[in-house]
């Protein structure tokens, strides 16, 4: 891996989908093979600039997802590699019986892509805010299932995974999102990122979630408190060993996601814990309920995704070490 940690906080002013778009042109350009499938979303996530360059590589499946996805799973039968789009929500319930049999079974290489995933959904509202796609891509076997957290890691995992062999699963916010990652940073699918050192407690968080974690890491230190930050942005295949030698380092663990805590990226790290190196746990997350209407920032407030419900875990976890 190689990467600069910014850490200031600074929302980027670039739409966080055209890192998508940028990576899908670059290797449509290099090779032919490459094809990516919307539902009737190029406006959305701007890959109509995709269909505008190669319109032989682009195709639009309208809003028929499941269908979309067994199409894409017989392209890959043919030898191409195939990127498949839509809202997180129909990305995951939807299409999900075509994803396991038709794609993941049959171990074809599918890359599916969900966007707005969680509270990023905002205006949307419930109907379209999952708070469970990635859970339901972990039941899979074998399945490689990732949450990016900014512009720089979205563009180098799509890339990743576009040379993986692996069925996979990506959210993706679509437009605002906090620079945590400098341009040009690489990453490894199956390592989490350790962004700050702490000898007190590990807060492992992921996609919108990091950095709510560094904002939580600087307010803690100023009270004396040592946090180590890690990023674990592939929920599937997890980082086992770096989760160990964090309770080993740490002696107590808190989660933070944008999805259901009792199914997600919580669920997993206790999974590993339980197996190897029980500590205390907390985990910062949705506690089971529906999405609602709003801005993302009351949304985040509402569902307890911020820095300061990560500092009250934190203090939590260390009072019962």
């Amino acid at each position: 891996m190689n990467f600069n940690v910014i850490g200031k906080h600074e929302s980027d002013s670039r739409a966080n989908r055209d890192a998508y778009v940028t990576a899908m042109q670059e290797m449509m350009a290099a090779s032919n093979k490459v094809c990516h499938i919307d539902c009737d979303l190029y406006g959305c996530i701007n890959t109509k600039k995709l269909e505008k360059e190669f319109p032989k590589q682009t195709f639009n499946a309208g809003i028929a997802e499941a269908n979309a996805v067994g199409v894409a799973a017989g392209l890959v039968a043919t030898g191409r590699t195939v990127f498949v789009h839509s809202f997180g929500c129909f990305a995951s319930r939807r299409v999900y019986d075509q994803a396991f049999m038709s794609c993941a079974y049959a171990k074809l290489p599918v890359h599916i892509v969900g966007s707005d995933p969680g509270v990023v959904a905002a205006y949307n509202g419930g109907t379209h805010m999952p708070f469970e796609d990635m859970a339901i891509y972990m039941a899979i076997p074998e399945a490689v299932v990732v949450d990016p957290t900014d512009y720089a890691m979205l563009y180098d995992l799509t890339k990743k995974l576009a040379a993986s062999d692996k069925f996979s699963y990506m959210r993706m916010v679509r437009k605002g999102i906090v620079k945590v990652y400098d341009d040009g940073a690489e990453f490894e699918i199956g390592k989490g990122v350790t962004l700050r050192e702490g000898k007190d407690v590990t807060i492992i968080a992921s996609g919108i979630m990091v950095d709510e974690a560094l904002k939580a890491e600087e307010a803690l230190k100023a009270e004396g408190i040592s946090a180590k930050v890690v990023d674990m942005f592939t929920w599937k295949p997890i980082d086992e060993e770096l989760i160990v030698k964090c309770a080993e380092e740490t002696g107590c663990i808190v989660t933070a996601e944008n999805h259901n805590v009792k199914t997600g990226l919580g669920s997993a790290v206790a999974n590993v814990l339980a197996k190897n190196k029980p500590v205390v746990m907390e985990m910062v997350g949705v506690e089971d309920r529906f999405g609602q209407v709003g801005a993302q920032k009351f949304l985040q407030e509402e569902y307890g995704l911020t820095a300061e419900n990560i500092i009250a875990a934190v203090k939590k976890a260390i009072a019962r070490k």
